[in-house]
């Protein structure tokens, strides 16, 4: 690969190039950072080299304006070589996507470009330790204290929480929600590393502790009180999509993994490739993750045309995309029998890291709510 930025021609679909960047230099890898829980400040070089980090903004930003059915063509091939990896990917969108439509004018100025580059990483902190992602029940206070806020809580589960630069944070201000844009490095704030995770562990999660953490009049983004109706909306709907596109690589690189084996293995002289049931398997796979696709450049269509639908269709996205996803890491899993539980085989970790897709950024069970009450408005319209 060379060190030329991917993207810099914003009509070009990038998932080729991509494809052999994630082929040759996170594919051999994916398994040892599972492990070791954590992804080499090496691999997070390559991707600022190619520019891979927030590519939709614009040139002028440091960005390339890649679409977004491209950008989540990228986040999908990622999301194939390594889950953990797409979700730096996906914290850092939301960030940056964050401060691209709510930023101030100065705001953006300063820090699109750093974000643009990985200069400055992001990092998502909403869920707390006994609330999850329930904003009317978030223990985070910020307190207006003349020259700015007050800032006191616990925010645990943060993806990239561990090397992140900027802290996208959201806090209650009396009886509602603000969003504040937060330096790692703010006197006040411990970081703590979560580590033993099921899924994702590579993602170097965090828990975020602020004791009375003193921030400018500045930090606030988007408009005081309304955090919960616009910039979390915004910003959850970006982690939706990307989880979407990363969920299709995992079905996709459990079909990768099933293909090579059942090529290769043999039963009673048989091999695994003849027998019915697994071809079913196979088929499935192939299916789902066309269908998966489909849906994600849906949303990222709506996205480029600035269509409101593109929010419903994110939903839509992840709920299929993710449950997808855990049925065949699932399969995977029984296709290569005791060898799916081994770390010898890719399949227990993409199994461990699909479930991860079915909780985040909105459960499986939320998203079946919100798409049926879709389904009742617009059949009372």
């Amino acid at each position: 690969m060379t060190t030329t930025m991917i993207g810099l021609d914003p009509l070009a679909d990038p998932a080729e190039e991509v494809r052999h960047f994630v082929d040759d230099e996170i594919v051999p890898h994916a398994d040892e950072w599972d492990r070791a829980e954590r992804i080499p400040r090496e691999l997070l070089g390559r991707i600022s080299e190619l520019g891979l980090w927030a590519p939709f903004l614009p040139p002028e930003h440091g960005g390339s304006a890649m679409p977004w059915t491209h950008v989540g063509r990228v986040h999908e091939e990622v999301g194939r070589g390594c889950s953990s990896v797409r979700s730096l990917l996906t914290v850092h969108t939301m960030v940056a996507g964050t401060v691209q439509r709510w930023g101030t004018d100065e705001q953006r100025a300063r820090l699109l470009p750093a974000l643009a580059t990985g200069e400055l990483l992001g990092a998502f902190c909403l869920s707390e330790p006994d609330s999850g992602s329930a904003a009317d029940a978030s223990g985070t206070v910020a307190v207006a204290d003349g020259d700015g806020w007050t800032v006191t809580g616990t925010k645990k589960w943060i993806t990239g929480g561990q090397i992140a630069d900027l802290l996208l944070l959201f806090a209650r201000t009396g009886d509602a929600m603000s969003a504040f844009l937060v330096p790692a490095d703010t006197p006040g704030i411990t970081v703590t590393p979560l580590t033993g995770m099921m899924g994702t562990p590579g993602s170097m999660l965090a828990q975020i502790d602020l004791d009375s953490v003193h921030l400018d009049a500045e930090a606030l983004v988007g408009p005081e009180n309304w955090a919960a109706g616009t910039v979390m909306t915004g910003a959850l709907d970006l982690g939706r999509f990307s989880v979407a596109c990363g969920s299709v690589g995992v079905i996709r690189a459990c079909l990768d993994a099933c293909v090579d084996y059942t090529t290769r293995r043999q039963v009673k002289g048989t091999g695994l490739a003849e027998l019915p049931l697994i071809r079913r398997k196979i088929s499935d796979m192939v299916v789902s993750s066309r269908a998966g696709r489909l849906l994600c450049a849906e949303a990222g269509s709506l996205k480029d045309a600035g269509d409101p639908a593109t929010i419903m269709a994110s939903w839509v996205a992840k709920y299929y995309a993710s449950t997808a996803a855990t049925r065949a890491s699932a399969e995977a899993v029984q296709i290569h029998g005791a060898n799916g539980f081994s770390p010898e085989y890719p399949v227990a970790r993409l199994y461990r890291d699909a479930r991860v897709a079915e909780v985040i950024e909105g459960s499986t069970e939320l998203q079946q709510l919100t798409i049926a009450d879709e389904a009742y408005r617009e059949a009372r319209r």
